[in-house]
């Protein structure tokens, strides 16, 4: 089992980072100067901590956007570090996030999601919407997920 913390950037930055490069520029080559964004500043960010108090994964909910009358949440830069995958960390911190996002009255969390990681998310609700794309020259989709109250 895994303890979530949410946290602003500024308590979350020593422990996301490290694992945000490990996963991200590491092992999936995504240019460093394109990892960390001023996304960051501005979002909730989720650590899954080990009984160890060892931080293994991370993800952010970034601030809602209104459109037509919806309240959009966004998550993104969903990472857990390699031994620790298939382990449960990942859904430990989407529902945290989740359950973030509905707290503050979204109505739908929107994701890209690398194409790989497409039957993960849709296993916690999402669905695909939209054409592939390309980011950081990794394959992408869309996926969003209505949220009740």
């Amino acid at each position: 089992m895994f303890r979530i913390g949410l946290c602003p950037w500024e308590s979350a930055r020593s422990s996301a980072t490290p694992i945000r490069y490990a996963v991200f520029v590491e092992e999936q080559h995504v240019p460093v100067e394109i990892e960390l964004d001023a996304n960051d500043a501005t979002s909730l960010h989720a650590l899954a901590w080990t009984a160890d108090d060892t931080a293994i994964g991370t993800g952010r909910l970034l601030p809602s956007e209104r459109h037509g009358g919806h309240s959009v949440g966004h998550v993104g830069r969903m990472a857990v570090l390699a031994p620790w995958r298939g382990q449960g960390a990942g859904s430990a911190i989407l529902r945290a996030l989740l359950e973030a996002a509905r707290r503050r009255g979204d109505t739908e969390l929107a994701l890209a999601a690398q194409v790989h990681a497409i039957a993960f998310y849709r296993a916690h609700g999402f669905l695909e919407a939209g054409e592939e794309f390309l980011d950081a020259g990794i394959a992408h989709r869309m996926m969003r997920r209505a949220l009740r109250p």
